[in-house]
């Protein structure tokens, strides 16, 4: 079986009306060209900057996540709908929500490691102080098989991939906004070492660069295939990434290189 997977790398807005136009034309881009499954960029909705979560926060069943809903069945894909601000109560959590081609919400991930860092000459961030911990892996059912969905800074911990892979996902997708250090040092490392390490396809997908943005995304969303080829990527500028997974490939390698057959659980 083939099928075509999209990351859409677009530039978010301090207006979310912006945004959601943004997105609105990225998806019917990607439907266009033929994909069937559509992935965003981590917040999308408004620039990575702490101080607007919470100015752009809604609840599950706001106004995003039904333009969200209202679009993946419209054009009859599946939306792995990047992240936004997710209010719950007196929290906030940076939530990808998942939509089938019916518009049903299949699943919901909410980033579980948070990027609290304080690189020396580089970037301060403590995303802690604005968002709450996801508590789980999240892997969702679809007609093409299992897929898993991290977000971000998820990548860089192999147990949390390999995780989702033992619950069968044999297609990973990281809404993701790598800053210009962690960015060129190690976003295609990571996305090329996870593809492989799992024998999956591994799609990335960032937020496009805003020159004039307190936040730089790195941008170059990158999609690997389970042998840690690149696939397709891109520059720091607005465009879509395509991806045909091919499950039989994925098969092939796994069995050519059998790496997940010959683990040893019992010794690690």
């Amino acid at each position: 079986m083939i099928y075509r997977i999209a990351g859409c790398q677009m530039m978010p807005s301090e207006d979310i009306r912006v945004s959601r136009e943004r997105f609105e034309k990225a998806a019917r881009e990607a439907a266009a060209g033929g994909a069937e499954v559509l992935v965003f960029p981590e917040m999308w909705t408004c620039p990575y900057i702490g101080e607007l979560f919470a100015k752009n926060k809604e609840p599950q069943g706001g106004e995003t996540f039904t333009m969200m809903a209202d679009l993946a069945k419209e054009l009859g894909v599946y939306i792995f709908g990047g992240s936004m601000p997710e209010e719950d109560g007196d929290k906030v959590y940076n939530t990808c929500y998942v939509f089938d081609p019916e518009g049903n919400l299949i699943g919901k991930h909410r980033k579980a490691h948070l990027f609290d860092v304080d690189i020396k000459g580089g970037i301060t961030f403590t995303e802690s102080n604005y968002v709450g911990r996801g508590d789980k892996a999240t892997v969702v059912d679809t007609k093409f098989g299992k897929i898993g969905v991290a977000i971000c800074f998820d990548i860089r911990f192999a147990e949390f991939s390999r995780k989702m892979v033992k619950e069968g996902a044999e297609v990973i997708v990281l809404p993701a906004a790598f800053n210009l250090t962690t960015g060129p040092a190690h976003w295609e490392l990571s996305i090329r070492m996870r593809a492989t390490d799992n024998q999956v396809y591994f799609m990335g997908v960032q937020p496009a660069r805003d020159p004039d943005c307190k936040f730089k995304a790195w941008g170059h969303s990158t999609v690997s295939d389970p042998f840690g080829v690149i696939i397709d990527t891109i520059d720091e500028n607005e465009g879509i990434i395509y991806c045909d997974v091919d499950t039989d490939r994925i098969a092939s390698v796994r069995e050519e290189l059998p790496i997940l057959s010959a683990m040893r659980p019992e010794l690690y």
